[in-house]
């Protein structure tokens, strides 16, 4: 909690081998915390939240240090593409999902941001061989919630909502643009 910027008020035994903590924190600081709470506690915490008062801004909190893939083509993902994608990270989309030029398709294992192609299909050949191709299974993707995107989108990603889906792009969906404007951005800051 520390790292959101919030104050421990209170702890006490509350009985039960459990113990009571009161903090007081920034309303912000709590957008995305429900589901990183449920997984420390492991299910058996219970998060109560309750307006206390306004006061003085408390600084930037911290978001997430990991790059994010992001799709370089238009189509629908193929999910042999996305099985060797998995080694880079964690994939948010199914095969067959429709997906754009600038969209977010998962999470990079590293700091910066990749650009990756998840239309790229199986080469074909007509030599088989003697034993049949394995089926491709994908690693269950991670699906975010409309609360767990907002908390996890950086100040140059959006969130898409529609009627049948919760997606993350890049303001700038132009790979060109998107460069010239983190350069204004460094320029500035």
């Amino acid at each position: 909690m520390s790292l959101r910027k919030a104050e421990l008020t209170d702890m006490r035994p509350s009985g039960g081998g459990k113990v009571r903590l009161t903090f007081t924190a920034p309303a912000r600081g709590l957008i995305g915390y429900h589901g990183e709470f449920l997984t420390d506690t492991r299910g058996t915490g219970i998060m109560n939240r309750l307006f206390d008062s306004y006061g003085p801004y408390k600084g930037a909190i911290a978001g997430r240090r990991n790059g994010v893939l992001i799709s370089m083509e238009t189509g629908k993902a193929v999910t042999y593409a996305l099985w060797n994608l998995e080694e880079r990270g964690v994939i948010m989309i199914d095969g067959g999902d429709p997906v754009y030029v600038g969209m977010i398709i998962g999470e990079h294992s590293r700091g910066q941001d990749l650009e990756v192609n998840p239309l790229k299909a199986k080469k074909l050949t007509n030599i088989r061989a003697a034993g049949k191709d394995e089926a491709v299974v994908l690693t269950t993707p991670r699906r975010l919630s409309l609360e767990e995107a907002l908390a996890y989108i950086g100040d140059d990603e959006l969130v898409e909502v529609t009627p049948k889906a919760i997606r993350l792009r890049k303001r700038f969906l132009d790979p060109h643009e998107r460069k010239r404007e983190s350069r204004k951005a460094e320029a500035v800051g």
